[in-house]
């Protein structure tokens, strides 16, 4: 079970990701998923119950890698959700 800390990371990462939908930047969860290989099973679990200890650190790097999200922000919630003249890639 996630810590107070794990949990709101894991909203962060949620708010990342369905920041980039709402920009359309990539076309959904399902899409995400697919691309990484993630179980939606786990994935929908987890966006349910943060409490989960489901999150793999790799989501994350996805979403710094890929998609300019920074690490400061997600992991610690200070800054900007994106990093600063990084452009985001193309829908995936």
């Amino acid at each position: 079970m996630q810590n107070e800390e794990g949990q709101k990371i894991v909203g962060r990462f949620f708010e990342a990701l369905y920041d980039l939908k709402a920009r359309k930047v990539i076309r959904g969860k399902q899409t995400f998923t697919r691309k990484y290989g993630i179980n939606n099973r786990n994935f929908w679990l987890l966006e349910q119950d943060k409490s989960r200890d489901i999150l793999q650190l790799e989501w994350i790097a996805h979403l710094v890698n890929d998609f300019g999200v920074s690490a400061e922000w997600i992991l610690t919630g200070k800054g900007y959700m994106f990093k600063a003249k990084r452009r985001i890639k193309s829908e995936i």
